[in-house]
């Protein structure tokens, strides 16, 4: 996936929390949906399978989320 097609989602303050980002980001319809993605080594922060919901999220920070046939990304602005 190029740089340029990862899209840069913007948070209000410094920080968030992987569980909301998946939300804002429209990857999960809801906290339950992130949960269980996030539960199922289905999220990668920095490249890295990511299992905890309350993961603080700095800007800049890539995350990537693997679905049936696709893999979403996006960058925390």
């Amino acid at each position: 996936m190029a740089s340029d097609d990862i899209e840069i989602v913007p948070i209000t303050g410094d920080m968030i929390r992987l569980g909301q980002f998946l939300k804002f980001a429209n990857f999960a319809e809801s906290g339950a949906a992130a949960g269980e993605l996030i539960q199922g080594g289905d999220v990668r922060v920095d490249g890295e399978v990511e299992t905890r919901r309350g993961r603080q999220l700095a800007k800049g920070m890539l995350i990537e989320v693997q679905l049936p046939g696709t893999t979403l990304a996006a960058r925390v602005g």
